[in-house]
């Protein structure tokens, strides 16, 4: 299949750009980090932080026995206190990535949400494995409830979010979160999450070859994260949500995949499976778009109606008297 052809048109010049800068080397990860790392520093030499946003770094205890978690927070200037609290989970298939590749974003969603982001810097694979990422997340989303008060953050009001592996942890967070029964969720946002590790979907077939993140990526990732494990009868649905048998009393969720991209059916599958579950379901399939769109090519229409479909659905559930009165109205 040309996947060229089966793109939106106005996704593929982004896409050629960002295909002739280094992408992920599996035999020498820590360069690859190295590399994400660097190029972050050279965003953000050409897009300052917003005036409107306070930052702080923190370290968390984190899970018994292991070393504390670093959280980065995001809170807007000017908005009224205690503000609704969002833990955001970044991407990178397990294996990359930290708060410095979604600095931007964080500070994006804190001022345009109205809320307090709280993202996690967990550890990655191979090095450190599954339970540590999801661990982590889970130390970082406590110590946010936990300290809710003094960071002037509303207990009731908290929400997890994440997007490709960041959003698979997401998934896996909300249904530890629920079964632990010692944080309230009130929404978990899924955007193009990774879920199966047993990549056994048509879709994972037809977008095999895909230029970002294809099938043997995601194998790859998925190995990294579980090891020989990754794939067979005894993976955790704390490692990979869609193994979870019961999907009842989650939080609400929010979803976003593209039509063009090998999350597609795993991710529509988890969908049907929350609403089949009781659990409100919002599910947006974006045509012609292959993973992580929105990133790559950010002036597209699909990239800026993602956005605009993505923070609205936070609004609305982090602020939820707002949306009554202007139901109201």
């Amino acid at each position: 299949m040309d996947l060229t052809r089966v793109y939106d048109p106005e996704l593929l010049p982004p896409l050629e750009i960002f295909l002739s800068q280094p992408q992920l080397n599996w035999e020498n990860l820590p360069a690859s980090r190295a590399l994400l790392q660097e190029a972050m520093q050279q965003v953000k030499a050409s897009f300052p932080d917003s005036p409107n946003i306070l930052k702080e770094d923190h370290q968390v205890p984190g899970p018994e026995g292991a070393p504390a978690v670093p959280v980065r927070l995001y809170r807007p200037k000017g908005e009224p206190a205690p503000l609704p609290g969002l833990l955001w989970i970044h991407g990178g298939g397990y294996v990359i990535g930290s708060v410095e590749q979604d600095d931007l974003l964080a500070q994006h969603l804190a001022e345009s949400v109205g809320c307090l982001v709280a993202s996690v810097d967990y550890r990655l694979a191979p090095e450190r494995p599954f339970p540590a990422g999801v661990e982590d997340c889970y130390a970082a989303l406590k110590w946010l409830a936990t300290h809710a008060d003094e960071l002037a953050v509303d207990r009731t009001r908290l929400a997890i979010a994440g997007a490709s592996a960041g959003g698979g942890l997401t998934a896996a967070l909300a249904l530890l979160t629920r079964d632990r029964g010692e944080v309230p969720l009130v929404f978990q946002l899924l955007i193009y999450p990774m879920l199966d590790d047993r990549d056994a979907t048509r879709s994972t077939e037809l977008f095999a070859e895909a230029p970002i993140w294809n099938r043997e990526d995601n194998r790859r990732g998925w190995r990294a994260y579980l090891g020989e494990a990754a794939g067979g009868p005894t993976v955790s649905p704390y490692a990979a949500a869609a193994r979870a048998q019961d999907l009842r009393g989650l939080p609400p969720a929010f979803m976003a995949v593209g039509a063009a991209e090998i999350f597609l059916d795993e991710d529509v599958d988890y969908a049907l499976r929350l609403a089949h579950a009781g659990v409100p379901v919002e599910l947006q399939v974006y045509p012609r778009a292959y993973h992580a769109w929105d990133g790559i090519a950010p002036a597209s229409r699909l990239a800026q109606q993602f956005v605009a479909n993505r923070d609205r659905a936070l609004r609305e559930a982090l602020h939820p008297r707002n949306q009554a009165r202007a139901q109201q109205g």
